[in-house]
């Protein structure tokens, strides 16, 4: 009869519990913070609207709250009628609470055709969430920087998850001295490895810093995780987020 020491059970449970974080249904570790559970309250607990220059909803949030399409429960419906037509950053959402390096959880589902959202680092990067693109400014980019290694979407009326750790840039006497880098799953299946993030796109609109030099002068600031409001019907669940220190480490995971 073989013993098995507790160190192996240890690294195999570690391991098991790992692989169970990442895509669709993903639990929530602990000591990680949710940022949305599908509630109303939780909703309107730990996220606001961003004051950008084109902001042009007004409190409380008009993201709807509405039952699950495929599961039980509720969701979150990114159709803020401010945005229509696609005015990005007019309802555009992010938490009251700024990050620096972190992992991330997010899950979404597009539900027509051309669904337009995203997914913003820091309230800065953005990971695209586009329906029917793959190129650099469609689904699962790192916005105008990087394509992902392999096609992951699982398609229209179905969820998604993308799994991120992020490492915010560093800084020394105000200059920038490293860029910020990402790892990202998508549906469990790793599409960015310690991926390193230029500036950010879109202008003032965007986000943080998007106006300063057209986006390439990051400064030193933490930022909140935000999600875009265009004029569509995408719905957001199971967000959760846990804080990290990166100093002197890579992103991959």
């Amino acid at each position: 009869m073989k013993i098995f020491s507790i160190s192996l059970i240890i690294n195999v449970i570690s391991i098991l519990t790992s692989l169970g974080q990442i895509g669709v249904g993903a639990v929530k570790p602990e000591g990680a913070e949710m940022l949305f559970d599908g509630s109303r309250e939780l909703l309107d607990q730990k996220w606001e609207y961003w004051q950008g220059p084109r902001l042009s909803a007004e409190p409380p949030i008009k993201w709807q709250v509405v039952n699950d399409p495929v599961d039980q429960g509720t969701v979150m419906d990114s159709n803020d009628p401010a945005a229509a037509g696609g005015v990005y950053g007019a309802a555009d959402i992010v938490t009251k609470e700024k990050f620096e390096d972190f992992r991330l959880h997010v899950e979404f589902l597009v539900k027509e055709e051309g669904g337009n959202s995203g997914v913003y680092l820091q309230n800065r990067y953005e990971i695209q969430i586009l329906d029917g693109d793959y190129g650099l400014h469609g689904m699962a980019a790192i916005i105008n920087e990087h394509l992902p290694t392999q096609e992951a979407y699982n398609g229209l009326g179905k969820w998604n998850a993308y799994d991120i750790l992020f490492k915010a840039a560093r800084f020394e006497n105000g200059n920038r001295t490293e860029p910020a880098r990402v790892t990202i799953y998508f549906n469990g299946k790793k599409i960015h490895d310690d991926k390193e993030i230029k500036q950010v796109w879109g202008g003032p609109n965007s986000g943080l810093d998007g106006g300063n030099n057209g986006g390439q002068d990051i400064t030193d600031q933490p930022g909140g995780i935000k999600l875009q409001a265009e004029g569509h019907h995408v719905l957001y669940r199971n967000i959760w987020i846990e804080e990290k220190n990166l100093d002197g480490k890579r992103t991959g995971f």
